[in-house]
């Protein structure tokens, strides 16, 4: 147990070396991003790592300027198109009230939903990938 706190001991700054905490820095939180929530089939409820998702990023954005937030629901092809344009409203409706519930802005969102149309992929994206809300967010730091 001594010899382990004495290497540890060791780990400290030498004489001579250079202090790297200008170097070392945090990446910047206030910066435009994108994420995406998913859900369970034919669900536009929200899951519980879904609301986890929602929690950690207006939790990252919590000091930011929230300028806008565009989210944008989105379903697989099965069901047919008025009932995934509905379903995909209801995702994106999901997704901005749990966001407006960790206090960001109501203000700032812009909602769309694209049903299926949107969710075309010419790379072949797979049917449960299709089955999301994208939320862009412009954000930057507070002046």
């Amino acid at each position: 147990m001594g010899l382990l706190a004495v290497g540890l001991a060791g780990c400290g700054t030498a004489k001579g070396m250079l202090d790297r905490g200008p170097v070392v820095a945090a990446a910047p939180t206030c910066i435009p991003m994108k994420f995406e929530i998913y859900f369970a089939d034919s669900e536009a409820r929200l899951t519980e790592p879904a609301r986890q998702a929602i929690g950690m990023t207006a939790t990252q954005l919590q000091g930011c300027d929230i300028r806008s937030v565009r989210v944008v629901g989105l379903a697989d092809a099965r069901g047919g198109a008025e009932a995934n344009q509905q379903l995909s409203a209801r995702r994106a409706t999901a997704v901005v009230e749990a966001l407006e519930g960790a206090g960001w802005p109501a203000p700032v969102f812009d909602v769309t939903a694209v049903g299926d149309e949107g969710a075309a992929d010419p790379n072949g994206i797979r049917e449960p990938l299709r089955r999301r809300t994208e939320v862009l967010v412009e954000a930057a730091p507070r002046l």
